[in-house]
């Protein structure tokens, strides 16, 4: 009997491990969304009341996959930057591949 109470205490262990990595994963993903919206709405400088408006908005939907939020962010940074051409073509390539975003 010690023995299955060992290997039952094992095995719910690992699954308090497991559950434990999926509240990290979530949790990066919000932050992830939350540094997306911040960058998407400096981009915009938007200030006050409207900033917390459009925070509030972004963080409540659903937005997709981390690479299309980023995408939306680096789109939405060139255009507040007016970028063209080559131009936005290299903001685009250094905006997709940093990190952190």
């Amino acid at each position: 009997m010690p023995a299955r109470i060992t290997m039952t205490m094992a095995v719910l262990g690992l699954c308090a491990l497991g559950l434990a990595a999926v509240a990290v994963a979530d949790e990066t993903k919000q932050q992830q969304k939350m540094q997306v919206c911040n960058d998407e709405a400096s981009a915009l400088q938007l200030t006050g009341d409207e900033r917390k408006h459009f925070m509030a908005d972004c963080l409540s939907k659903e937005s997709g996959s981390v690479q299309q939020v980023r995408m939306k962010s680096c789109n939405a940074q060139a255009a507040a930057k007016q970028l063209k051409g080559d131009a936005r073509k290299e903001f685009m390539r250094t905006c997709l591949s940093a990190p952190g975003q």
